[in-house]
């Protein structure tokens, strides 16, 4: 059966972690959500976009492409992208690999709180 579309003869299969869902880093605290549609905007019709605005989030945000060959021209393109004199790392998000880091810091503050409840150091003498 031949490939329906452009897209389908320029990509036929794409590699799993390819998604819809981009995860971007090392955005200027200053950036606004209009700017982040004129800048991903260019690639395909985003369907969403999240700015982080707390402490632990700021500078990092989630595009969400309707897509995902559109997501995945941004990403080849926007990947190292200078905005305001910093450089863009654009993936795709990873769902469970995130989550991963969330239980890894989990059980890393479990530990502590339990080498502190029973007296246990973990310093070498």
């Amino acid at each position: 059966m031949p490939p329906r579309t452009a897209k389908d003869r320029k990509n036929p299969r794409l590699p799993p972690e390819v998604t819809r869902l981009l995860y971007v880093r090392n955005l200027p605290f200053s950036i606004t959500g209009e700017d982040m549609y004129d800048l991903f905007g260019r690639y395909g019709a985003i369907r969403q976009i999240r700015i982080g605005c707390d402490k632990n989030t700021k500078g990092t945000g989630f595009v969400v492409f309707e897509d995902i060959y559109e997501a995945k021209e941004a990403v080849d393109h926007l990947s190292g992208f200078n905005i305001a004199n910093r450089y863009l790392i654009v993936q795709y998000y990873q769902h469970a690999k995130m989550s991963k880091k969330l239980d890894l810091k989990k059980e890393e503050e479990e530990i502590t709180k339990l080498q502190e409840k029973y007296g246990v150091s973990t310093k070498d003498k």
